[in-house]
């Protein structure tokens, strides 16, 4: 188990010791995308969601929980974020629409906020579907993914 940079010499678990590592700014971008009916989106258009405007909760939503990936996830160390920002965008598909959900995540420190951004737009996209699910329980969390992160010693990751 010496392969593993998360396993002690005794093969249990362990958080990485970054106190070596250099401080450095790194941002991390991260997109998910969930599926929803014309209904929905004309309800959200119209502003008939009985609960509120649903991309500013789950915007809100996203902000927290990039704030509680350490709490959350258990080898991700707490990281002092310096900033959290959210773009949605909805896209006309064959069947409804689609809500693009994109956080960008940045700090300078030891390690990178990929996790933090990946938690953000999943806490947001189903705090969307929370905030939308009386209207149709239809809609589908699809594809969450990394988009890019920059700086770090492995350098800047661009998907494509």
């Amino acid at each position: 188990m010496n392969n593993f940079t998360h396993w002690n010499d005794e093969g249990r678990p362990k958080m990485v010791d970054i106190s070596e590592k250099d401080i450095t700014t790194r941002t991390a971008i991260a997109r998910s995308i969930i599926t929803l009916s014309d209904a929905v989106y004309e309800a959200i258009q119209q502003g008939d969601i009985k609960k509120g405007d649903p991309t500013q909760v789950a915007q809100i939503a996203g902000i927290m929980g990039a704030k509680k990936t350490a709490d959350i996830i258990p080898m991700c160390h707490p990281i002092m974020l310096q900033g959290t920002d959210f773009q949605f965008h909805y896209e006309k598909v064959k069947n409804g629409y689609e809500l693009h959900i994109q956080a960008t995540v940045k700090c300078s420190g030891k390690t990178g906020v990929e996790m933090e951004a990946l938690t953000a737009v999943s806490i947001a996209a189903l705090t969307f579907y929370d905030m939308c699910k009386a209207v149709d329980k239809t809609m589908v969390i699809k594809e969450t993914y990394l988009v890019e992160k920059t700086g770090g010693k492995s350098g800047t990751f661009v998907h494509k």
